[in-house]
């Protein structure tokens, strides 16, 4: 029952913040660096959900098998730390729907697979997160989503049951984690859907076309 939701967690990249931009600037400024030609930010934004894996295989064509990937990896990491926040935004409503979650005495955090390299400058950069009261990254736990780890991690420091939460992301495997935690979910549609994806096949409770579309379900309970 919606009435039994004490906490909502969100995943970050895509459903809270739109940091495709600098996603891929940080990857087009490889190929620009070797005299390769700019690719359009279109081309990046559907994979930025995907991380360094989905930016470099735009960028260069390149899958995490291929011999010079981890040194492609780090070099697209030091260019994304350098300039995470140069065009990186909260998607409208967002702050909306915290504020409105805050004044319901509901508590809200971040479960994302983005390392704690990045999640935790980024949000320390960002006021909207001053009031999270969890924060879990990619590598926090021994496992990452679609692992539910990173889930029970979270309701842990929410003080909270795993079914007394709801997630909501922007990715297949956000849904899997958070069905796998036992915790009710809503697939964000505005995010980084990726490539050839069937988001009904995903079983989550709710689909949201904008973050504000939550605060409409959310009012039910």
């Amino acid at each position: 029952m919606l009435s039994d939701i004490r906490a909502v967690l969100f995943d970050l990249d895509g459903t809270l913040i739109d940091s495709a931009p600098d996603l891929g600037d940080a990857a087009d400024k490889m190929r620009t660096d070797r005299g390769l030609p700019s690719l359009p930010e279109g081309l990046y934004r559907p994979m930025a959900g995907a991380g360094a894996r989905g930016m470099l295989k735009v960028a260069f064509d390149i899958t995490p098998e291929h011999p010079t990937y981890e040194a492609f990896r780090e070099e697209f990491f030091v260019n994304y730390e350098r300039a995470m926040t140069m065009r990186t935004y909260i998607f409208e409503g967002v702050t909306d729907v915290i504020d409105a979650l805050l004044e319901r005495d509901m508590a809200w955090g971040v479960v994302t697979n983005k390392m704690a390299r990045f999640t935790d400058p980024l949000t320390q950069a960002m006021p909207l997160f001053s009031t999270a009261s969890a924060i879990v990254s990619g590598d926090t736990t021994a496992h990452a989503k679609p692992h539910p780890a990173p889930m029970f991690e979270a309701a842990r420091r929410l003080s909270l049951p795993p079914e007394a939460c709801l997630y909501v992301g922007d990715d297949e495997r956000d849904i899997v984690a958070g069905r796998a935690a036992g915790m009710r979910t809503v697939a964000a549609t505005y995010g980084y859907l990726g490539e050839k994806t069937n988001i009904a096949s995903w079983g989550a409770d709710l689909c949201i076309d904008s973050p504000l579309s939550l605060l409409k379900w959310l009012a039910k309970a």
